[in-house]
């Protein structure tokens, strides 16, 4: 095996997804590309041919509560746009497939078994020439049928509380001054909690530090070391969160389904969830 071969094909190259944009543009369901980005100001002027354009903000999440999809909600989006259980579903989208990675996390939570990520994301796509339209795609409607949710990925509350207990490994992916709690949130962003700093016992491993200067995912041993060195080897339950739960299912993807460490599970309540509790243990600098 080389050292860039991963637990299973989930990761596909630009290349791989230029060789099969006639299939993406086909009526046919076998086939669905899709972009995942906080909005659609970007797909709106260029995306992939085929490309179907999700708005993470307004069409992933439940509008009233702060959640992912209700699975029948969820089953309508995908099938609304020509996406049925056994399309092979390429995503990617902006900031290295922060929102795109999201995205596969919830597909994985509802059972979508062929769902994969486009290596590189929006960025790489568009920075290396490969082809843009600002035509958007219209597919027939399909039936949907969600097989999930498959709680094994997912932690909820209690179970970070029952991590710290246990002494579980804690993923913290956000920047050191987040972790620190010297800011609340990524330059630019919402600040969505109320106090800062991390959860006890949190090893701070950035989402940055495991992809490449070009938004592509590190070497499977670069990945291994890089958690090795924070005692994190695939035993036991890892996890994962951040903020809002997109950069940490980066670092999700990563631990889950390029190292296969099984146990892995993403927190998306995240740090919105934590720092706004009231009597959380909390920690703050390095």
């Amino acid at each position: 095996m080389s050292e860039t071969a991963y637990a299973n094909d989930v990761l596909v190259s630009a290349d791989w997804a230029e060789d099969r944009l006639e299939e993406f543009q086909s009526d046919d369901p076998e086939y669905r590309l899709v972009e995942v980005d906080v909005d659609t100001e970007a797909y709106e002027e260029a995306h992939a041919p085929g490309a179907i354009g999700f708005n993470w903000e307004t069409q992933l999440q439940d509008q009233t509560q702060r959640d992912i999809l209700e699975k029948g909600d969820f089953e309508d989006l995908l099938g609304s746009h020509g996406i049925t259980e056994d399309s092979t579903v390429v995503l990617y989208g902006d900031n290295s497939n922060w929102f795109a990675a999201y995205a596969y996390w919830q597909f994985k939570y509802y059972g979508h078994d062929d769902v994969r990520l486009l290596d590189g994301g929006r960025e790489y796509w568009v920075e290396n020439d490969y082809p843009t339209t600002d035509e958007v795609p219209s597919f027939s409607e399909q039936s949907y049928d969600a097989a999930g949710p498959r709680e094994s990925i997912r932690a909820y509350r209690d179970d970070v509380e029952k991590a710290i207990d246990r002494g579980v490994p804690l993923v913290d992916v956000r920047s050191p001054e987040e972790y620190s709690g010297e800011v609340l949130a990524p330059p630019g962003l919402q600040e969505t909690a109320q106090r800062g700093g991390h959860i006890p016992g949190a090893k701070n491993i950035s989402w940055a530090a495991v992809t490449n200067d070009d938004g592509t995912f590190k070497t499977r041993e670069e990945l291994e070391d890089l958690y090795a060195d924070e005692g994190i080897d695939g035993e036991g339950t890892t996890v994962a969160y951040c903020r809002i739960g997109e950069r940490s299912s980066v670092a999700w993807f990563a631990l889950h389904e390029l190292l296969g460490y099984e146990d892995t599970v993403n927190y998306d309540g995240s740090w919105t969830e934590w720092g706004n509790l009231v009597d959380a243990p909390i920690e703050t600098g390095e």
